[in-house]
C-alpha cells in the first residue's frame, strides 16, 4: 500500500514528460521488441507501463494483443486520456507487480524498462520472477532494463537496485537464455544522464 500511495502522488504532482525516466519515444525498448521477431498477433505485456508512450508505439505499429500493467491508476488514467479512442484496444490493469495474480502461460513478450530495480526486498523479487515464469509462454522473450552498476543509487525518492548484465540474468535463473544486453545513457527531462542495462532473454519452459 505505501509503495502505491508513493507513485500515486509522483503521477499526480507530476506530468509524464516530468519524470526522470520519460522517453518521447523509447527507441531502444522498440529495436529489441522489433528483434525479437514476434507477430502482430502475439500478445505483449508491459510492466510499469504507465504513462509510457511505447503501447501508443505498439499499436501504431499494428499490434493487436498489448496489455499495460501499472501500479498507479494516475498513470493509467493518463495514458488512456492521450490514446482517446484506442485505449479501447488495450487491457489495462492496475496492479503491484508483486502482488498481481496473470493467467499462465498467457504473454509471449514481457517488457520492463525500470520497475525491476526498485524491487530492493529479496521476497519481492523472488514473486516477480515466479510471476515471470507463471506469466510468460514457453520459449517466450522477456526484455528488462534496470539501472545499470554506474547508474543513480536512488530514483524517485526510492533506493534501487543497481545491475551488470550477468547479475540480472543470474537473478532471473537458469530458466532463462541470455540472447542480449546493451547499454544506454538516458538523457533525463533536466539534463542528466542515467545509465541504464538492457537485457533481453528467452524463456526456456
Amino acid at each position: 500500500m505505501e509503495s502505491k500511495e508513493h507513485w500515486e502522488r509522483v503521477y499526480q504532482a507530476k506530468s509524464p514528460e516530468e519524470v526522470s525516466w520519460y522517453e518521447p519515444t523509447p527507441e531502444k525498448s522498440l529495436e529489441l521488441i522489433a528483434n525479437a521477431g514476434i507477430t502482430r498477433e502475439q500478445s505483449i505485456i508491459d510492466v510499469g507501463g504507465g504513462a509510457s508512450t511505447l503501447v501508443d508505439c505498439l499499436l501504431r505499429e499494428g499490434f493487436a494483443n498489448v496489455s499495460v500493467l501499472d501500479i498507479s491508476a494516475s498513470a493509467i488514467a493518463t495514458a488512456q486520456q492521450r490514446l482517446m479512442g484506442d485505449a479501447n484496444n488495450v487491457q489495462w490493469i492496475v496492479a503491484d507487480i508483486t502482488e498481481v495474480s496473470l493467467p499462465a502461460q498467457s504473454y509471449d513478450l514481457w517488457h520492463d524498462r525500470a520497475v525491476f530495480h526498485f524491487l530492493t526486498n529479496p521476497d519481492d523479487r523472488q514473486r516477480y520472477i515466479t510471476l515471470v515464469n507463471h506469466a510468460l509462454k514457453p520459449g517466450g522473450h522477456i526484455i528488462v532494463a534496470t539501472f545499470a552498476p554506474d547508474g543513480p543509487a536512488r530514483c524517485s525518492g526510492l533506493e534501487v537496485m543497481r545491475y551488470a548484465p550477468e547479475e540480472l540474468h543470474s537473478v532471473f535463473g537458469d530458466n532463462f537464455t541470455l540472447m542480449h544486453s546493451e547499454n544506454e545513457q538516458h538523457h533525463t527531462p533536466f539534463g542528466t544522464e542515467q545509465s541504464f542495462i538492457y537485457c533481453y532473454c528467452i524463456k526456456k519452459h
